[in-house]
């Protein structure tokens, strides 16, 4: 098994990485929307908020040796339901053509007071 860690993704804030290698898959821990850059949390509009996870995804997915279209299997936490069409179209726009696994779980409330969070695992590009 091998961590891996970014600059370019927030850093994990427990005892966890950002995501592990192991057997030609990536499993990336859950992301929320923290810009790595400034550490700011952003707490804007669920589409803003989804955009910023999935940047933070797009980024550990490349220091993984993978990239979007290799994920199979992605999971999306949201605070309210109400809120997945909005979810829906930025991930779409995102994915495009390539339609992973997904499994959309609503939860009460999640860290920071933060919308939305996904954990996703691909597969490694030289694998």
């Amino acid at each position: 098994m091998k961590e891996v860690q970014t600059n370019d993704a927030p850093p994990p804030a427990g005892h966890y990485s950002q995501a592990i290698v192991h057997d030609g898959l990536v499993y990336v821990s859950g992301q929320l929307p923290i810009d790595p850059k400034r550490e700011e949390k952003h707490v804007g509009s669920i589409e803003e908020q989804t955009e910023q996870v999935l940047r933070n995804l797009d980024a550990i997915l490349k220091k993984a040796n993978s990239d979007r279209d290799h994920v199979v299997k992605v999971t999306v936490y949201v605070s309210d339901i109400a809120l997945w069409a909005r979810v829906n179209s930025v991930y779409a726009r995102f994915f495009g053509d390539h339609r992973p696994a997904r499994a959309v779980v609503p939860t009460r409330e999640l860290h920071f007071g933060f919308q939305i969070e996904i954990e996703a695992i691909a597969a490694v590009l030289d694998h």
